[in-house]
């Protein structure tokens, strides 16, 4: 069994920085597909950054040049940098991960985080 546990949300001024991470905890997986997303009440859930594990990165519009995806592949772990903060990044944060485990690939998702931006 895999888990995703998330720490690093809190409350930040606007124009702050924030660092998330992500930890995948079990044995006998490897992990194909990293992403944060974010949800606001009553919205959908919308990704804000991803990378898969041949490399590379993808970022929401709203974000670029703010946020940075990082991963550490011998930690299991994936980072979210984020810079220059403003009121309507606050949301929850949920990291997810795709991952083969045997003969299956599967989904995960952390628990989610709540990052604040306010003054």
């Amino acid at each position: 069994q895999v888990q995703l546990v998330e720490s690093g949300g809190g409350l930040v001024q606007p124009g702050g920085s924030l660092r998330l991470s992500c930890a995948a905890s079990g044995t006998g997986f490897s992990i194909n597909f990293m992403a944060w997303y974010r949800q606001t009440p009553g919205k959908q859930r919308d990704l804000v950054a991803s990378m898969p594990s041949g490399g590379g990165t993808n970022y929401a519009d709203s974000v670029k040049g703010r946020f940075t995806i990082s991963r550490d592949n011998a930690k299991n772990t994936v980072y979210l940098q984020m810079n220059s903060l403003k009121p309507e990044d606050t949301a929850v944060y949920y990291c997810y991960a795709r991952i083969k485990a045997g003969l299956g690939q599967y989904q995960y998702w952390g628990q989610g985080t709540q990052v604040t931006v306010s003054s």
